[in-house]
């Protein structure tokens, strides 16, 4: 039997093509409706230059803030006017959305690149040009050399060699304590708090976390050393000084890192298929293996940026280092006993304490800004060491 579909067709050729020409021009108009690739680029060029342009024709002096909201403006209603006159409503707001994301992306990026930025213009050049802070510390500096220095007669002396040193091993101590803790705390909350007799614990764990993660850091600093303070006191009372110490500090930010650690390691390990649990309970495997064979070689690479957030939380805090560890001049390698300084402390105590004081004080915020330079090149390294490591660590997928 024929095709009559098809002979109608083979009689009528010109038919077939006006049929195919019809229905492509119909697809050419759905997708030839479109601004140009450039469009947006262009705009936004135009927005900033349109920007500058009035903000230096209504205003005495220029404000960069002024600018900005009008770029932003001025990209918002070309945009949308281009777009619709162009590809329609539907698309224009789109784009419009779109605009917007990026425009708050844009502005949450400010502070960031600013902070990056005025860390890199004041503290890059002290670095250059006085490389030796960062093998030398405090210890017997004196006024008189900064001075020296603002007079121009003598190099930077002094650094932050011991802050360097006192940084790392308390957060090493402190990570130590809290990432075992925080890991264990969550593998509890998600593979065992589930039943009805754990129930109640579960939930509060979960309570007390979330009770945890709003603390000040002050307190914990004021908790640690009320801790150490306590039991020197009942064991040796004559010493009770030192209650300042480094793991002091590090058990005051193990108790800001501990619910970051739970936190970001639960919502990892609920992302892991249930699929994968029981296929291996199937196998006969115990949970305890299940959990160490297949859930955390899962989730690994979640749970070390999670714990990565938890050390930049906590390598930052000033006040608890100052309550629990007070200051020190000279680098102390044991954080069981004496003061000891971090990077935060040595700004602070930079910028409030000048070693010189009036014009000589410039010394010691020179030193502090490099200072803070090298503890944001330090938490870079913390995440992108972090990353790699994720990455190395990170299930392969199979075929």
């Amino acid at each position: 039997m024929v095709d009559k579909k098809n002979t109608a067709t083979a009689e009528n050729p010109r038919e077939d093509t006006q049929a195919r020409t019809k229905g492509n021009s119909s697809a050419s108009h759905l997708v030839t409706n479109h601004l140009p690739k450039w469009a947006p680029y262009a705009i936004v060029a135009g927005s900033v230059v349109a920007a500058i342009v009035v903000t230096a024709l209504i205003s005495d002096g220029f404000s960069i803030a002024l600018a900005a909201f009008l770029a932003g403006l001025f990209n918002l209603v070309v945009t949308f006017a281009w777009s619709s006159a162009v590809e329609g409503k539907r698309k224009a707001v789109d784009r419009v959305a779109t605009v917007l994301v990026s425009s708050a992306f844009a502005l949450a990026l400010v502070p960031l690149v600013s902070l990056l930025w005025m860390a890199i213009e004041k503290g890059g050049p002290v670095l250059i040009e006085n490389s030796s802070l960062l093998n030398r510390s405090m210890e017997g500096m004196k006024g008189i050399y900064d001075k020296e220095f603002a007079a121009g007669e003598s190099e930077l002396m002094g650094g932050f060699h011991h802050a360097i040193v006192g940084t790392l091993l308390i957060t090493l101590a402190a990570a130590i304590i809290s990432i075992p803790i925080g890991v264990l705390c969550a593998i509890y909350l998600v593979e065992y708090a589930n039943d009805k007799k754990s129930g109640a614990l579960g939930r509060a764990i979960t309570f007390f976390v979330d009770v945890m993660t709003g603390i000040p850091s002050i307190v914990a600093g004021l908790f640690a050393f009320s801790l150490f303070s306590t039991v020197i006191e009942l064991f040796a009372p004559e010493n009770l000084t030192a209650a300042k110490s480094g793991i002091s500090a590090a058990v005051a930010l193990s108790v800001l890192m501990i619910p970051v650690v739970v936190r970001n390691t639960e919502e990892i390990l609920r992302l892991v298929p249930h699929d994968l649990r029981e296929a291996s309970y199937a196998l006969g495997v115990p949970k305890w293996k299940t959990i160490m064979k297949i859930v955390l070689p899962t989730a690994i690479s979640g749970i070390l940026s999670g714990i990565t957030i938890a050390i930049a939380r906590v390598i930052g805090e000033t006040a608890p280092i100052m309550v629990t560890a007070g200051f020190a001049a000279s680098v102390n390698w044991n954080v069981f006993s004496g003061w000891m300084s971090t990077l935060p402390t040595f700004i602070y105590d930079s910028v409030t304490r000048p070693t010189a004081p009036g014009t000589a004080a410039i010394a010691s915020t020179d030193r502090a800004w490099a200072a803070a330079l090298v503890l944001i090149v330090i938490v870079m390294l913390l995440n992108l060491g972090a990353r790699i490591l994720s990455k190395v660590l990170a299930p392969k997928s199979g075929r």
